[in-house]
């Protein structure tokens, strides 16, 4: 009995792996699917398709949204289109080739960005933030972070509007691109020139160590930090928070191009070189002897929504925050204080080893010690 019931349930086990793998091949069509069909029929404003499963029909808005794809299809060729609705009112399975269309663009989009193949586009238009260009009918934006070199606008103190003037010049010229970024949700294609920089660069970099010291000149000078050319086609970046240890505004404040300037290569990733200005100057919140309580003189450096950035007299290269409660209002602290005075403040926090200072504002009480809540000092 036991050797014919193992019989039976193989029998049954081999019956539905058949029905699983039929089940898997002729799977019920669902919404969304993109089905391959043959062109019945174009009457009016609606096409009709035969799907072997059922008939499809495009009418409507997705009509006239695929019409010029409509236009080149004669009766018996085929068509694919997405399906949008599995059974109408009249039977049919509504259909849409727009989606069909796009959701095939999305996908070669991806495979193109995944083989890292070049691409020769034609710049648009340009704005502050870089240039856009057409690619088989889709607009993508190449950001300025991601020109090349060669192109990149270099503009004395980061003027955006020099930038823009200086990025509408490659407009209407060729570029070879990359596609890195693909978001069909958010319908979004970012392009790189850099990406595409010969491999030389890498040779370049090899030749440079992190924490060690290089001579340069500076190349130009960006709203957010320096370039500075350390050997013909290599440039490295020092970001406005490395220039120096005391806060740094405008960058070309401190430097211009042609300026020779010695830096401490921080980081290197990719083709990417990382540099330092302040990292070769001794470290000022090392050397201040502060405590939470005493009274200093500081220089109101810029006021925005947070609060005062003050530059202590006395003590160069340390800064610290008065917060703009300290005020009660953003309009009542614009006309408390202006940039480029000196005011006295009493110090709230202090930790030089995470370059935190917190300041309250005394206003012209100098000699009287305000009173204040400070929170602790690990916070």
């Amino acid at each position: 009995m036991n050797q014919e019931a193992d019989l039976t349930q193989g029998r049954k086990d081999r019956i539905m792996d058949v029905l699983f793998r039929e089940q898997q091949v002729w799977r019920i069509p669902r919404v969304g699917d993109i089905v391959e069909g043959v062109l019945m029929k174009k009457q009016g404003s609606t096409a009709f398709v035969d799907l072997g499963f059922g008939t499809g029909i495009i009418y409507g808005k997705e009509f006239q949204d695929g019409k010029e794809v409509l236009k080149q299809k004669a009766e018996g060729e085929s068509v694919v289109a997405k399906i949008i609705e599995l059974e109408n009112e009249n039977g049919y399975i509504e259909l849409s080739l727009k989606e069909a269309g796009r959701e095939k663009f999305w996908k070669e989009a991806a495979q193109v960005m995944h083989e890292k193949t070049s691409l020769t586009l034609r710049a648009l238009e340009a704005n502050r933030g870089g240039l856009v260009f057409d690619w088989k009918s889709t607009k993508g934006f190449l950001p300025v972070s991601q020109l090349a070199q060669k192109h990149y606008p270099r503009v004395e103190g980061g003027d955006k509007m020099r930038i823009l003037e200086e990025l509408q010049k490659f407009v209407g010229q060729e570029f070879e691109l990359q596609i890195i970024t693909v978001d069909p949700k958010e319908e979004k294609l970012i392009f790189s020139e850099k990406s595409l920089e010969p491999d030389g660069m890498k040779e370049k970099l090899a030749n440079y160590k992190v924490g060690e010291e290089y001579e340069g000149e500076v190349s130009g000078v960006v709203e957010f930090g320096i370039f500075v050319k350390l050997e013909d086609g290599l440039e490295g970046l020092v970001h406005i928070s490395e220039i120096d240890w005391s806060l740094v505004d405008n960058p070309g404040d401190h430097y211009k191009v042609a300026d020779k300037v010695r830096v401490k290569v921080i980081e290197i990733e990719g083709d990417k070189i990382s540099l330092s200005i302040k990292a070769l100057k001794p470290d000022p919140w090392k050397q201040v002897k502060l405590e939470k309580g005493d009274i200093v003189e500081g220089v109101v450096t810029k006021l925005n929504k947070y609060g005062v950035f003050v530059k202590l007299a006395q003590h160069e290269g340390v800064s610290g925050l008065s917060h703009i409660s300290e005020f009660g209002s953003a309009q009542k602290m614009r006309d408390t204080v202006e940039i480029g005075k000196t005011y006295p403040f009493q110090i709230v926090v202090f930790q030089p080893d995470h370059h935190k200072l917190s300041l309250a504002f005394l206003g012209k009480e100098e000699k009287e010690e305000k009173q204040i809540t400070a929170p602790p000092e690990n916070q």
